[in-house]
């Protein structure tokens, strides 16, 4: 255990603490995160993994950069083949990962390290949890992407037999058991966000305020985060098939009701049944249905189709230490 001393400072049989840092892009980030984690997280044991998920950029120099300059340091990079994106990122670090604790960290410093090292001492003097994860009181997002999350994280909660807490971030700290737990589940479609809920264990939220990037722009478009979300509740619910067949069922009653009452019509009243416009409108809406019902299907079975060819979630080009750096 860590003894305290005061309200900042952690010393005496210390454990060991990864931090997994998945970089895409970030080449003028790397020298000041980690500076900043130097500053931040002075008398604690480090294992730093970046993983360099296929940046086109000067990344994985950077970081082959610091390692050469840092050999005392426990660095390691684990380089991807190409990119596959960060929920592979995060579990290629927890895969390298030894030490006691794990925390997931981004290297754009819009994670501030300080609160690696409140998250640390939280878990340490309470060791009934399992993970401390920081979540955001006020998002610095825009009213649209604002009003966007909150409709997901109504949406999935009600969809899915776990529960999401709303605002929740990746940036979190985990104990070897949470860890070890969340790296036997073996899904090749990852949402961490379900993950992180499914496997349970007792988790303290802990409220932090996001800092603006230093440099570089995010990679998070609104289209990558409709089809996070969609991934999302796909991994974690099955009622959208079930919506499927219950609105199949109605639309079968509601069609043997409306062929009832215009089979009355035509023999009580002897209106004229004008077929084109009613047969019309039938077809596109049926047809129209159809097509959402078999999207989604296709999502189910695509994503079963993956699972079951059992590809890599990742591949590694090179894994580089201060004992190979030079000879990538």
């Amino acid at each position: 255990m860590f003894t305290m001393y005061g309200k900042d400072k952690v010393v005496n049989k210390m454990k060991k603490l990864s931090l997994v840092i998945p970089c895409y892009n970030e080449e003028k980030n790397i020298k000041l995160f980690f500076n900043s984690c130097e500053n931040e997280l002075k008398n604690i044991d480090i294992e730093y993994i970046f993983i360099n998920d296929g940046s086109s950029d000067n990344t994985l120099k950077e970081i082959k950069d610091l390692i050469e300059k840092n050999s005392k340091k426990n660095i390691v990079c684990l380089n991807f083949s190409r990119n596959f994106g960060k929920e592979s990122a995060m579990l290629a670090g927890m895969n390298y990962s030894t030490g006691d604790y794990v925390a997931i960290i981004d290297a754009d410093l819009q994670q501030n390290p300080k609160y690696v090292k409140e998250m640390l001492q939280f878990i340490e003097m309470n060791p009934h949890y399992d993970c401390v994860t920081c979540y955001q009181e006020k998002r610095k997002e825009s009213g649209i992407m604002k009003c966007l999350k909150k409709m997901f994280y109504k949406l999935i909660n009600k969809l899915s037999d776990i529960s999401f807490r709303e605002n929740a971030s990746d940036f979190r700290l985990m104990n070897r058991k949470m860890v070890n737990s969340v790296i036997d589940m073996k899904e090749y479609y990852r949402f961490s966000k379900g993950i992180f809920s499914y496997v349970g264990f007792n988790v303290y939220y802990m409220p932090y305020k996001v800092e603006e990037r230093k440099n570089g722009k995010t990679s998070w478009s609104y289209w990558k985060l409709f089809k996070y979300a969609i991934g999302g509740i796909i991994s974690f619910s099955l009622i959208p098939l079930r919506l499927v067949t219950l609105v199949g069922f109605l639309s079968f009653v509601i069609s043997i009701i409306y062929f009832i009452v215009i089979v009355i019509q035509k023999f009580t009243v002897g209106i004229d049944i004008s077929g084109y416009p009613t047969i019309v409108c039938l077809i596109l809406f049926y047809g129209s249905l159809q097509t959402i019902f078999l999207g989604i299907i296709a999502e189910y079975i695509g994503k079963a189709l993956m699972e079951i060819k059992k590809r890599p979630k990742y591949i590694i080009r090179d894994k580089i230490d201060k004992n190979n750096c030079t000879d990538i």
